[in-house]
């Protein structure tokens, strides 16, 4: 009874994921990102999904939104946590704290049992293929446009050239953060990752965020 309480009004839903104001597929440097997150095994100890109970809120940030996850192909929520959620992360520390702390953990986080990361620095990238990963991703539903697709190497290259023409980037990945994150020449892995980090939980202002009641 408690299951068909809970999934058959379920069918009579057109969308179970509200809109959020803010909430973009993510740009082609975040998403080498992620897909670097997801090849690392980050995943296995570090969970993107804040509960909406009082401890959690308080820790790391107003609970998570279904809506901040539905361009994640697989989503990251989890529920094992070694280190610290990091659905709200972006912002919260320095690229050279990352950069730091991916190079040796142990050296911000005395107490921390994660790998060396270093490496991801050493391996460049071009992003080749980026514009076919946007063509996948748009083919299960991620709403790349013709517009994202066609400039996607640009944007991948451009977002960490603080100094090159990014107001196209902008345009179309709102809030995007172009620098160079690594500090190093070259677009390394570690560069990816980090971008990809920075942006977790900062697309959407909770300052203004009102929860769709009629949900």
């Amino acid at each position: 009874m408690g299951g068909i309480v809970q999934i058959a009004p379920l069918f009579w839903l057109e969308n179970t994921i509200e809109d959020v104001e803010g909430v973009r597929p993510y740009s082609p440097l975040e998403l080498a990102g992620r897909d670097i997150y997801i090849r690392e095994g980050c995943y296995v100890c570090h969970s993107q999904m804040i509960r909406p109970m009082r401890d959690e809120v308080e820790r790391y940030g107003h609970y998570s939104l279904a809506a901040e996850s539905k361009y994640d192909h697989p989503f990251q929520w989890g529920s094992k946590r070694t280190g610290p959620d990091l659905a709200r992360v972006g912002g919260r520390y320095s690229d050279s704290w990352h950069v730091d702390h991916l190079r040796d953990p142990q050296s911000v986080v005395p107490e921390s049992v994660m790998p060396k990361y270093g490496f991801l620095e050493n391996r460049l990238i071009d992003g080749e293929y980026i514009q076919d990963l946007l063509e996948t991703h748009r083919m299960i539903g991620v709403p790349y446009t013709d517009d994202m697709i066609t400039n996607a190497r640009a944007d991948f290259t451009v977002q960490v050239d603080p100094d090159g023409d990014w107001d196209g980037l902008v345009e179309r990945y709102p809030g995007a953060q172009v620098r160079n994150f690594d500090g190093q020449p070259g677009i390394s892995e570690t560069d990816a990752l980090i971008a990809y980090l920075q942006m977790l939980g900062t697309l959407v202002d909770f300052s203004t965020f009102t929860p769709d009641a009629s949900r």
